[in-house]
């Protein structure tokens, strides 16, 4: 009896599996959809935004039309035909699909605007889901499209010497090729992972550590770093630094170039959270110094302007910079891979729009920095702990630098009178 009834349970347990999975899939097969599209998305050719308030900024409003998008009506078609053809999508059931230039718009103003995918779903009226679609699909084409031509590393010994030369002829550092710093790109805590995000600062971030030319462009980009982690160590676990540590004849920069009895290497300018390296230079720490190396300090922070100038361009451009990214990390990355190659797009091709006067830091004949205007709309402060030790080759680069800076070859009029008037300053 008791075998009979053991298997009788194993018996109806068997038939359990088999009808209840049937009973689901029946379920779900009867379950219908209130409606298959809102009623308010349907009206999205009479109202959204892309329909009446581009095209008529488009028509009648170029100013506005820059402010809408980031750029001109022509530049807009042009950046079209680059990623068109990526974002394109077929029609499916017979429904019309959502063309690549509102695509492309609707990602524009969720770069530009910071505001959040439901805003942008109510303003161009379609579903948060399609808009979350857009913004994903379309920073990852442009990301794809433009970094080769907006965002290629230049890696032969002209490049490095065009760049060493816009250096020394707009801000007097010879041999320099690019300058370097690390900005925290706010975002809201991820579900997993969320303490390796937490900086320094009190925020969740991701990092990007990039490199620009005398121009502001970006020459190499690092996305995605942990925000605790400091300066050194994304720069040694990032690709171009392991490059410039371990095999920098890959890039075939130049031998280091000779003035009198210096030899001055081609080099990188960082802030003082960098690690000092032989190709890489930082100011001298401590506030302790002479005059030569104030002096120094103050060339190589002159010269850095550049890349502090980069990123706030960025963030005053693209505004979703300015607030935590509601995203997840692998969209964020994506954003800001978009933006950065963005940036560089806009810059070489929109350069009197993208960058008004008084926009950039600049100097009057006394060599006193005038603010620019992109520093009274971002709180610009990046950077983290950086490592002091540093061997003797570098110290002596940086050494070779400062004797440069303060020779009659090397120095410029008013540096003396500056770190002058600055140490007056400083101890009143």
């Amino acid at each position: 009896m008791a075998d009979a009834a053991d298997l009788m349970a194993t018996l109806q347990a068997f038939l359990l599996l088999l009808v209840i999975p049937r009973r689901r899939r029946t379920q779900r097969q009867r379950r219908k959809h209130r409606f298959w599209v809102r009623e308010i998305f349907q009206r999205r050719e009479q109202f959204g935004w892309y329909h009446t308030v581009a095209r008529e900024l488009r028509l009648s409003d170029r100013e506005y039309y820059f402010g809408f998008t980031r750029m001109s009506p022509e530049r807009f078609n042009h950046l079209l035909s680059i990623v068109g053809p990526c974002i394109t999508k077929k029609p499916w059931r017979s429904r019309a699909t959502i063309s690549a230039e509102e695509r492309l718009m609707v990602t524009f103003r969720y770069l530009s605007t910071g505001d959040s995918q439901l805003s942008q779903a109510f303003a161009f009226r379609m579903g948060t889901a399609t808009v979350s679609n857009i913004v994903n699909e379309t920073c990852e084409a442009l990301w794809f499209s433009l970094k080769d031509q907006y965002l290629a590393l230049p890696a032969i010994a002209n490049d490095c010497l065009c760049l060493a030369k816009e250096f020394e002829e707009e801000w007097n550092f010879p041999t320099c090729v690019r300058a370097l710093d690390e900005k925290h790109i706010m975002i809201e805590c991820p579900k997993i992972g969320g303490s390796a995000y937490f900086n320094y600062k009190n925020f969740h971030s991701i990092v990007l550590q990039a490199v620009c030319d005398a121009k502001y462009c970006f020459t190499i980009a690092d996305i995605g770093g942990y925000g605790c982690s400091n300066a050194a160590s994304i720069l040694s676990n990032s690709t171009f630094g392991e490059i410039f540590e371990n095999h920098p004849f890959t890039l075939k920069i130049p031998c280091p170039a000779r003035f009198d009895d210096k030899k001055l290497p081609y080099v990188l300018l960082g802030d003082e959270f960098f690690p000092l390296r032989p190709w890489l230079m930082k100011p001298y720490p401590g506030k302790q110094l002479d005059e030569t190396q104030r002096i120094f300090n103050y060339r190589l922070s002159r010269a850095r302007r550049t890349i502090e100038n980069a990123f706030g361009i960025l963030s005053s451009k693209w505004i979703i910079f300015r607030k935590p990214i509601r995203a997840n990390v692998d969209l964020a990355e994506k954003i800001v891979k978009a933006t950065v190659c963005l940036c560089n797009y806009l810059r070489l091709t929109e350069n009197a729009n993208y960058i008004p006067s008084g926009f950039v830091d600049c100097e009057d004949g006394n060599g006193n920095i005038i603010a620019g205007n992109w520093r009274s709309e971002v709180d610009y402060k990046e950077g983290g702990i950086g490592g002091n030790r540093y061997t003797y080759e570098a110290g002596r680069s940086r050494d070779d630098f400062k004797d440069y800076f303060n020779s009659p070859l090397g120095e410029v009029p008013w540096q003396l009178d500056y770190v002058r008037h600055l140490g007056r300053t400083q101890h009143k």
